[in-house]
């Protein structure tokens, strides 16, 4: 067996090397890195497991960023810039632990939101999304209208099952604006499809402004509706955000812009109005 003695090291090639093997933060710092342990005398392990340590912290990083990036969330809208007093009954400790994931995530449990339009529902799905890619999971907001015609069409080209099972390595699919799915056969069917496939396997978010009592508007047979519903509330948490628009309340608290005075141009200006408008 030939010893290290006997293994020829040309360091000069280290780069290259480091290339080959996919160690990009390594190659970027292991200049650095070996001048100071060679300064401070550091041994040759722990030269290594600082050099992997942060190879792995960088990757992490980048892994994050990609998922980020494929899950498509609204940019903003995350759990540092939510409102919490303008939905009282949503209590920041619940919201934070759901966005952890703990509990749910992993059994395929889903997450129901329901309010009127405006009330935060789309925030709160996109905050929880958020927070779990942070955690290392994978995410897909979707607008519901959109995803149900691109399944659509993965039905007309007879590929539904694939298109379906691709959707398995989310383990989150937020469905945004449920309700606005229109009430017709092909749609509601690929919708079903969709929620019967990811029963107790694969999470689902749903945002909806209408309660359950009016999904027969989605789901054109009573049937379809009962079975839907049954599967998504089976293990699953619902969020009531019951509270005025806040796109409403931000418009009406605005400050009231007053128009130029009217009147002859030529007038010279006078004291300004005070009055309060």
């Amino acid at each position: 067996m030939t010893g290290t003695r006997d293994l020829a090291v040309d360091t000069a090639r280290l780069p290259l090397l480091l290339t080959e093997l996919r160690l990009p933060s390594i190659a970027r710092l292991w200049p650095e890195f070996t001048r100071r342990a060679d300064e401070e005398g550091w041994p040759a392990a722990r030269l290594l497991a600082a050099l992997a340590e942060i190879e792995l912290a960088d990757r992490a990083r980048r892994r994050i960023e990609r998922h980020l990036a494929e899950a498509k969330l609204p940019a903003g809208k995350t759990l540092g810039s939510f409102d919490f007093t303008a939905v009282p009954m949503l209590s920041k400790a619940h919201l934070t632990a759901l966005a952890a994931g703990d509990g749910w995530i992993n059994t395929g449990a889903n997450l129901l939101a329901f309010g009127p339009p405006g009330s935060g529902k789309s925030h709160t799905a996109a905050a929880i999304g958020h927070a779990l890619v942070e955690a290392g999971y994978r995410v897909l907001f979707n607008r519901t209208t959109d995803l149900v015609q691109r399944l659509q069409l993965a039905r007309r080209e007879l590929t539904l099952e694939a298109a379906i099972a691709r959707l398995d390595k989310y383990h989150l699919l937020i469905l945004d604006d449920f309700c606005y799915a229109r009430r017709d056969q092909a749609e509601t069917g690929v919708l079903f499809e969709l929620i019967a496939a990811r029963y107790e396997r694969r999470s689902l978010l749903v945002t909806a402004n209408k309660p359950f009592g009016e999904w027969n508007e989605i789901f054109p047979d009573p049937a379809m509706t009962v079975a839907a519903v049954d599967r998504l509330v089976h293990h699953a948490t619902i969020l009531e955000l019951n509270v005025e628009s806040y796109r409403r309340r931000s418009a009406l608290s605005r400050p009231r812009q007053t128009g130029p005075c009217h009147g002859d141009s030529d007038t010279k200006s006078e004291a300004p109005d005070t009055t309060d408008s």
